[in-house]
């Protein structure tokens, strides 16, 4: 895609790579992170990112940023809002995920001196007016009984991981690819939990925006665990769980 790549020095690569292995830190919060080897993986992928070479910024990555960005607040924002009605702790622990998905994307913006498109903080309420009448509509589904809620999940994960895959495809950056790579590693773990839950009441989820094969490959394989590479290698935190499906796994990027 681009000829020309803005080099570090050893020194700087240096410090991406200890970014990349170095163990997780305290920065992630949030109730149920004691749960395997992954609590606070999610921490310092920000400054991971803010530390990987800069590169040529073509529209399509300043799109799939922008776009992101809100996707991302539009998951935070529909778990509050569940959470808030249902009480059900997956709805806040995987809120306070994409809270660090949000500031993760957040980083990359400001790296690249690109406008933020959540000019408005408060919950639902969003630039695109795509993603606003999706939170609308979300909402409302989620409102009607505690399956509904655990379906939106399930369809905003659905949505958020084919985004992630469309837009990996569209960058050959080092660093949007590290981030993305992580964020779609914990939008599967959260499409497991989801799933799990739903099928606990009886119910299976119909892929929405995948295809029925891709979501299958994804709720009966393992949760992922630890941080990875821009190629989707792990490179740091413990061996997958197995099925463990029936935790909450908010805690896991």
């Amino acid at each position: 895609m681009k000829l020309h790549k803005q080099l570090i020095g050893v020194t700087g690569m240096a410090l991406v790579v200890g970014l990349l292995i170095m163990p997780a830190d305290g920065n992630s919060r949030g109730r149920g992170q004691g749960h395997g080897n992954n609590g606070g993986q999610q921490a310092g992928l920000s400054t991971i990112a803010a530390n990987l070479p800069m590169e040529d910024l073509s529209p399509l990555e300043e799109l799939g940023l922008a776009k992101m960005r809100e996707e991302e607040k539009l998951a935070r924002d529909v778990y509050q809002v569940l959470h808030d009605k249902w009480g059900h702790r997956i709805f806040s622990n995987i809120a306070q995920s994409e809270q660090r998905h949000m500031d993760a994307i957040k980083a990359l913006l400001d790296k690249y001196s690109q406008p933020d498109p959540v000019t408005d903080t408060t919950l639902g309420v969003f630039s695109d007016p795509e993603l606003q009448s999706l939170y609308n509509s979300l909402v409302e589904q989620g409102q009607q009984s505690l399956v509904e809620a655990l379906k939106v999940g399930a369809t905003i994960e659905d949505l958020d991981i084919k985004d992630l895959y469309d837009f990996l495809q569209e960058t050959d950056n080092s660093d949007i690819k590290t981030v993305y790579q992580n964020l779609v590693k914990g939008s599967r773990n959260h499409l497991r939990s989801f799933t799990y839950q739903l099928s606990l009441n009886g119910v299976t989820y119909e892929a929405q925006f995948l295809t029925t094969e891709q979501i299958n490959d994804i709720i009966t394989s393992p949760q992922e665990r630890g941080r990875v590479d821009e190629n989707g290698d792990q490179v740091s935190g413990g061996r997958n769980s197995g099925k463990r499906q029936g935790r909450h796994a908010g805690n896991r990027f």
